[in-house]
């Protein structure tokens, strides 16, 4: 973890950026104090990565049974 004042974060910006890509976490101080952090953005999930593997039952959103339905509401 790199810590740097604000005056060298705005001077070496690109330089920070380029480390917080690889991997690298940044603090930014302000008199000694923490303000602020540069971390790596997650990388966006893909989406359908499970198209095909599974199926849903055609009575998925069917009724649940009386006995089921009546322990979820406290009267079991």
């Amino acid at each position: 973890m790199r810590v740097v004042n604000i005056r060298e974060a705005r001077v070496h910006l690109s330089r920070l950026i380029a480390a917080v890509e690889q991997g690298e976490e940044v603090i930014i101080m302000r008199a000694g104090r923490p303000v602020a952090r540069l971390v790596p953005l997650r990388k966006p999930r893909k989406l359908g990565v499970l198209a095909g593997r599974m199926t849903i039952p055609e009575d998925f959103d069917a009724p649940l049974p009386e006995k089921i339905l009546s322990a979820f509401e406290g009267n079991a």
